[in-house]
Formats: C-alpha cells, structure tokens, sequence
C-alpha cells in the first residue's frame, strides 16, 4: 500500500469516527424517580434536570441527604439507560458494516 492509499484510508477512517460521533451524540436516554427527571446524551453528558416542587420537600424536611442521594440515582439511572443505547447503537452500526474502516474491511 502506498503512501497516498494510506492517507486515503486513514481520512475515511476519520470521517467514519466523527459520523459515528455525530450519531452518539443524537442518543438520549431519560430516567425519573421521585419528581426528579434527568435526561443523558450518548456522550455521557446530562442534556437536562428537571425537578418537581414535591421532590425539594425532602430539603424543606430537613433532609437534604436524602434528596442528594435521589438526585444521584437518577443521574446515574440515566447515564446507565445512555451507556447501553450507545453500546446497543454501536454494535447495529457495526453488525450493519457502518464502522468498516475503522474496524477493519
């Protein structure tokens, strides 16, 4: 393989990562409990927090630590509902050949 073929492989190895990037990116995932709602991207970053007034009576109660870890479930509820869309859109694409010059031909 020449110098030139291999830069053309590696663009469209590179071109294929940032689509496949692009598609991680559009992946929601949403989990509520407890008046509170987060909603994960497929990247791993929270696109959204919603919160009830129901679910700030915990605080109001006295009980912060109590809304802290409700808060702290859900997020990771939702990172883990992200994470296994990805995982699941990663092995379509794959199975599809969409991820064939990054994986091999």
């Amino acid at each position: 393989m020449g110098m030139f073929d291999q830069i053309k492989e590696a663009m469209q190895m590179r071109s294929e990562a940032k689509r496949i990037q692009n598609e991680i990116q559009k992946i929601k995932a949403e989990y509520s409990n407890g008046g509170i709602t987060v909603i994960a991207k497929g990247d791993m970053t929270i696109d959204k927090i919603a919160i009830t007034p129901e679910a700030y009576d915990e605080v109001k109660a006295g009980k912060p630590q109590r809304f802290e870890t409700m808060l702290f479930n859900v997020v990771n509820g939702a990172l883990k509902k992200a994470k296994d869309a990805t995982q699941a859109e990663m092995q379509k694409m794959m199975q599809a050949g969409g991820a064939g010059g990054l994986f091999g031909k």
